[in-house]
This record gives structure tokens, C-alpha cells and sequence, in this order.
């Protein structure tokens, strides 16, 4: 299994506290959970408070939104359905979701909506695991048509970046654009996500977070994981905050009683939208580790994992992920050192910092980050309730990898 499996180092553990204390401790994050695991080793930290102004600790079982890091979990449900061949990879779509059949594309992506060219073949299964569909948010090109489009037409909304409609009715309004590239040709961010969970709900019959529950969620003991938080543990979810960027000042992005995530979305997303816990977190990811399995119960196939956690991106999508990377360094840490992409995840295709290339996961921008590492058996996982709007968070997420990285103990 690679290097050995004695776990981390005290003094490293040790050092790693003291790392996330101080973040803490600056004023700057009111509180975080991590957990580290390596082997049969798990430690966790929970440090600082639930709100910027005191109150209730952090604990162990605080619920987060997830953000994007929601991309690796939700994208399982769609590869339960290619194992059991309800699903294949190079099968068009369009039979399940025919909004999408026949797609204009644009000549140009930041051109006008109206100057296109017929696509050049059908949207796969396989495009949208690689997040190559042909459509994706430019958070680089705000001003763009597709953009506005995606904002003024309600198919996002602003603020959260999340659908707003419910998953019909937002397919009948994506289904009204062109895309933006053609079908496989470049990688693209966020909206196949939301794509695939549709998709999956329609093969099954099944709305996308019952399917997700049952197959893996469930299994697996997740069971503080889901889209929202039910009114019994809205006490163990804090604000999220979006600090001002000028001032540094707490403001709430969104409350947890009665906020954004306190009832079901009309929309459950596989881009963003789940909430969870360290330990539920972990519970998936060290799944992903032992190639599927949880315990002696199956979950997802060996291939399947392999697939999801290989990047699957051709030179010419890699490089145009790339130059995403590098102009959106705010959205989360580490998007410009990572390479390659599998399904829902990005995976290191070489090494830009402390961690080795095979190592496989994403951050969120509201401050979260999970990662698993096959060459040295290890998952990290750090949850925080501060976004990106300041890079505090950031920073946070880089200084727990590096010392992470530093308490492997052989």
C-alpha cells in the first residue's frame, strides 16, 4: 500500500494544532474542525467557536456546508448506476434528459448567444462526469453573455451560485442556452455537477438526494450528510460568514436557523449543496481509499473508483484547466497545483507542494477542504464556517496541508 501505515508523528500532531490555534486565534476564523486519519489512525481538532462572537465551541459533530467539496460525494450516485450498467459511459444523454439533445454551440464562448454552429456530435455520460459538456461558470468572465445569461434567466443564482429553480424547470431554462464549447472539447467548472444529479434522478425514479441516501450515504453512516439541515441538529450548524474584504469585519452570508440550508432546496446540487461533518466526510473518502469498500460492504466497484480518482483530461483540457486555475485562485486553495481532474475531483498529476501526485479531492469557498492520498494512506479534512471573500480561509486550508504533510510519521 505504499509507505507504511504507523501514522503521524506526536510532536507533528502537536505542531499541526498549534498551526490551526493560531489561525483561530488571529481574529480572523472563529472556529474549525479538522481530522487527520492514516491507517487505523484518526485524530481530530476541534478548535474556537461556533459564532464570530463566542457562544457554543466547535465540536466534533458541527455540520458545515460543504460548497464545492460536495462534488466528490455527490458524483457517486452516478457511478452506483454505471456499475450496475444503468448507465454507460459513451451513452448520449439524451434519451433522460432531452433538454439537452441537439445543442447549439457558440462560435465563440464570450461571443453573443446568437452566433452558432450545430454541436458536432451528442453530449455523453462521460462528458459530464469529465465536466467537458460544454457548459461551466466563469467566474473569470463575469460580464460575459453565458454568464449573464446563467444569472438574468435565474439558472444560478448570484449570491450562492446554486440553482434556484427546481431540477425541471432549471433543465427546461438550461435547455434554452447554447453551449459554450463542443461537447468533450474543454473542461469546464460546476454546471455538469448540478447536470449529473438530474440525470440521476430521472434514470432512477428517484429524487437525487433519496438515491444518494440510499446507495451511499446510508451505508456508509452518513448520517448527518444532505442538502439541508433538519430542524433537531440546526443547533450544531454556525453561521456562515463572508467576511468584508475591506475591514476584515464578520458579516453573516447566510444564518443557520432559517437560513439558506434550515429547509429542503427546491434544487438538491451536486455542485455545492450538501452539508456535513468531519467524521461523515471521512467515512466516504476512506471508502474511495479501500477502492470501494466499507468494512466487507461493497460500495462503489474498484474500476469505478479507479475512474473517479484518475485524472481523465487530455493535454488540451488539462492546459485550458489550467488557465481556469490560475485565475481563480480566490475560489479555493491549491486549484493551480493540483494538474488533472478524475470525476467530481481534482487529482495531482504532478507536485506543486507538500502532497504527492495520485493524491485526489477539492475545496469549497465556504472554507472547506478534503483531500485523500493513496501513496501514504492518508485523508485530511478541514471545515471551517469563514468563505473566501478574505483569503483567511485559504490560508487556513494551505497551512494544514503543508503541516499535515510534515506529522507523517515512518
Amino acid at each position: 500500500m505504499g509507505k507504511g501505515n504507523s501514522g503521524f508523528s506526536e510532536a507533528g500532531l502537536r505542531r499541526l494544532r498549534e498551526v490551526l490555534l493560531r489561525h483561530v486565534e488571529s481574529g480572523r476564523i472563529p472556529g474549525l474542525v479538522a481530522l487527520v486519519s492514516r491507517g487505523e489512525e484518526t485524530h481530530v481538532e476541534a478548535i474556537g467557536t461556533m459564532r464570530h462572537d463566542g457562544g457554543a465551541p466547535m465540536r466534533r459533530d458541527t455540520i458545515f456546508r460543504m460548497a464545492s467539496t460536495t462534488k466528490p460525494v455527490a458524483v457517486a450516485a452516478a457511478m452506483v448506476l454505471l456499475d450496475e450498467c444503468r448507465l454507460r459511459l459513451d451513452d448520449p444523454i439524451d434519451q433522460w434528459l432531452p433538454e439537452l439533445a441537439e445543442r447549439q454551440v457558440l462560435k465563440r464562448a464570450d461571443g453573443p448567444l446568437d452566433d452558432t454552429v450545430p454541436a458536432r456530435r451528442p453530449i455523453t455520460v462521460r462528458d459530464l462526469l469529465t465536466s467537458t459538456f460544454g457548459l461551466g461558470l466563469d467566474m473569470t468572465a463575469p460580464t460575459s453573455p453565458m454568464m449573464g445569461a446563467f444569472f438574468e434567466q435565474g439558472i444560478y443564482g448570484q449570491e450562492w451560485l446554486l440553482p434556484a429553480p427546481e431540477p425541471d424547470e432549471w433543465m427546461r431554462r438550461l435547455g434554452t442556452l447554447p453551449l459554450m464549447y463542443q461537447p468533450g472539447e474543454r473542461w469546464l467548472y460546476n454546471v455538469s455537477d448540478d447536470v449529473l444529479g438530474v440525470l440521476v434522478a430521472r434514470v432512477t425514479g428517484q429524487s437525487f438526494e433519496t438515491f444518494l441516501r440510499e446507495r451511499i450515504f446510508d451505508p456508509l453512516g452518513m448520517s448527518d450528510t444532505g442538502f439541508h439541515v433538519p430542524a433537531d441538529k440546526i443547533d450544531r450548524l454556525p453561521p456562515l460568514y463572508a467576511p468584508d474584504p475591506q475591514t476584515g469585519e464578520f458579516v453573516v452570508a447566510d444564518e443557520a436557523d432559517g437560513g439558506h440550508h434550515s429547509k429542503p432546496p427546491a434544487f438538491p446540487s451536486g455542485g455545492g449543496g450538501l452539508d456535513s461533518t468531519v467524521d461523515d466526510y471521512h467515512a466516504y473518502f476512506r471508502m474511495l481509499l479501500n477502492h470501494g469498500m466499507h468494512g466487507t460492504q461493497r460500495i462503489l466497484s474498484r474500476p469505478s473508483v479507479e475512474l473517479m480518482t484518475t485524472s481523465r483530461l487530455t493535454p488540451e483540457q488539462l492546459a485550458a484547466r489550467e488557465a481556469w486555475a490560475r485565475n481563480a485562485v480566490h475560489l479555493a486553495h491549491g486549484t493551480g497545483q493540483h494538474g488533472g481532474w478524475g470525476f467530481g475531483m481534482a487529482v495531482r498529476t504532478y507536485r506543486g507542494d507538500f502532497a504527492p501526485i495520485g493524491q485526489f479531492g477539492w475545496d469549497g469557498g465556504t472554507g472547506t477542504t478534503t483531500y485523500a492520498d493513496p501513496a501514504n494512506q492518508l485523508v485530511g479534512i478541514l471545515l471551517t464556517q469563514t468563505g473566501m471573500s478574505t483569503p483567511d480561509s485559504a490560508r487556513a486550508i494551505h497551512d494544514f496541508w503543508a503541516t499535515l504533510y510534515q506529522a507523517i510519521d515512518d
